[in-house]
């Protein structure tokens, strides 16, 4: 039988080192990123909008020595968030630490061990401050647990990496398609390459090309509404009601955030549920002067086969599946984006109402273009959140087993 040994985290590291207690000088125009804990999201570095950067030259000052054995793992604030590094042009914030992997410890399963619940719920158990947590770097340094030899931790790591590689893929794949879906959009409905030479009209978008007809909303078939929870707020068993946190765009679902509506409350509903493929718009909510609208669209099962928005979210339906793919797109254009954040943002509370959306503008469904579009789109989607349903229940499997295989509780063998 192979045995296990207990070890500390230095014991497994060359170096376990936090970032820089300091504030770097933001460059715009910067090559290099400045991230925090909040950028280690789902194993990897992830550069948001809100990213700050910083010169080549302001970053030498900061330099880590990051490699390709490096994990990195969020203590402040956010506690235990991991990504490995990838060779990102990064420099860290105080809020995140980084630790390199001896040569003689798998990496990938010293990364399952940070990656864990056991890890996350101990150093967070152990970690101080009231307001905003905080875990010392003596704390992760002394943080304890099992392994055995380095060919079965490759085993080990093996089958769980299996899990992640497979979740990768379909992300890359949805982001492709979903790139290839805006690239077409670009082309035909902003560059307006199809009608080149045509003949071009004054409209509510601007110039725009006469085989191209503009509707509003209220004009045009459709179907709007919002959803509600019952008296004394969500529960925590039911079917799952849809908040505005998990209206981010397609392929999106935090689980973890999952509220639900006593199943006899919701058939009792007459409004609110997903049926699949309506446009689910982001309502009300943030900061006073400050609304920015998003979007998505579920279905396929994804992520649950029955589930109704809450309050906080709008469903539009233009009843064709395909024009609300169209719709998905066309939505997140400059215009749409500025009109809804105009008017949201001078809500008392922000947000936008039914016939904010009703008033606004939009291409024609009797244009052969908006139909070709939405028919080659409409299976961009399908394959997106088809993929994230299967992300989904891989990660539960992985995470049932991380566990298990971890403790060495579960065998290979097994």
């Amino acid at each position: 039988m192979e045995e296990w040994k207990e070890y500390q985290l230095k014991d497994v590291t060359t170096i376990l080192g936090d970032g820089l207690h300091g504030t770097p000088k933001y460059d715009e125009n910067g090559t290099v990123f400045f991230i925090n804990g909040n950028n280690l999201v789902d194993g990897k570095i992830e550069i948001k909008d809100s990213t700050k950067r910083v010169s080549e030259y302001e970053a030498n000052k900061y330099r880590k020595n990051l490699t390709p054995r490096t994990i990195l793992v969020s203590i402040n604030g956010t506690i235990g968030n991991v990504a490995k590094y990838k060779g990102e042009a990064c420099i860290l914030g105080k809020s995140a630490c980084y630790f390199n992997v001896a040569d003689n410890f798998d990496l990938n399963f010293i990364y399952y061990v940070i990656a864990s619940q056991q890890f996350k719920d101990t150093i967070t158990h152990l970690a101080t401050g009231t307001t905003i947590k905080n875990v010392s770097l003596e704390t992760m340094r002394n943080y304890s647990f099992m392994a055995p030899s380095i060919n079965e931790q490759k085993r080990i790591s093996s089958i769980l990496s299996s899990f992640d590689d497979k979740i990768e893929l379909n992300r890359r794949i949805n982001d492709n398609l979903e790139q290839q879906a805006q690239a077409l959009f670009k082309s035909w409905f902003v560059d307006f390459e199809p009608f080149r030479g045509g003949e071009f009209v004054d409209s509510a978008l601007g110039s725009t090309p006469k085989e191209l007809p503009i509707v509003y909303i209220e004009d045009i078939p459709h179907n709007i509404e919002s959803g509600k929870r019952p008296k004394g707020g969500a529960t925590f068993e039911g079917v799952p009601s849809i908040g505005a946190e998990n209206i981010k765009g397609l392929g999106y679902y935090d689980y973890s955030k999952t509220k639900y509506i006593p199943k006899e409350y919701a058939q009792t509903i007459k409004k609110g549920k997903i049926n699949g493929y309506e446009l689910l718009i982001y309502k009300d909510g943030g900061k006073p002067g400050y609304f920015i609208p998003n979007f998505s669209i579920f279905g396929e099962g994804f992520p649950f086969n029955e589930m109704y928005i809450n309050e906080h979210v709008f469903i539009l339906d233009l009843m064709d599946n395909a024009y609300n793919a169209f719709a998905y797109f066309y939505m997140r254009t400059p215009y749409i984006m500025n009109q809804l954040n105009s008017i949201g943002g001078k809500a008392a509370i922000p947000g936008i109402n039914t016939k904010d959306i009703e008033c606004l503008p939009i291409y024609s469904n009797e244009s052969p273009y908006v139909k070709r579009y939405g028919d080659i789109v409409l299976p961009f989607i399908k394959t997106i959140l088809s993929n994230s349903l299967e992300n989904a229940r891989l990660a539960k499997m992985r995470d049932t087993l991380l566990p298990q295989l971890m403790s060495g509780e579960l065998k290979i063998s097994e």
